[in-house]
């Protein structure tokens, strides 16, 4: 994992757009999400290259609502990257359970 990109938004709509966003402006990949509040504060997180993640975030202000919160993480910490992963397992999870 050479960065995380994450990203903070005011709803899922906001989410789904800013996800399309970032992944058409630069070569990153959808790792997962996280909804807190009912919803209601959504953060996208992504993974690609230091500079791919910077221009997805970058462009993220793009989006319907601008994001409320962003970051880039350059080689994240493997506890960092475990912790990423949990939330990702998690959603990999739903999938299954909807199949």
């Amino acid at each position: 994992m050479n960065a995380l990109g994450l990203v903070e938004v005011p709803s899922a709509t906001a989410a789904i757009d800013c996800l399309d966003i970032m992944c058409k402006a630069a070569n990153v990949e959808f790792v997962t999400w996280e909804r807190k509040l009912g919803g209601r504060l959504v953060t996208i997180i992504v993974t690609g290259s230091v500079d791919a993640v910077t221009s997805a975030v970058e462009a993220a202000d793009k989006a319907v609502k601008r994001p409320v919160s962003k970051a880039v993480i350059a080689r994240p910490h493997e506890e960092t990257a475990r912790l990423v992963m949990l939330s990702a397992s998690r959603l990999q999870k739903g999938k299954e359970a909807l199949h």
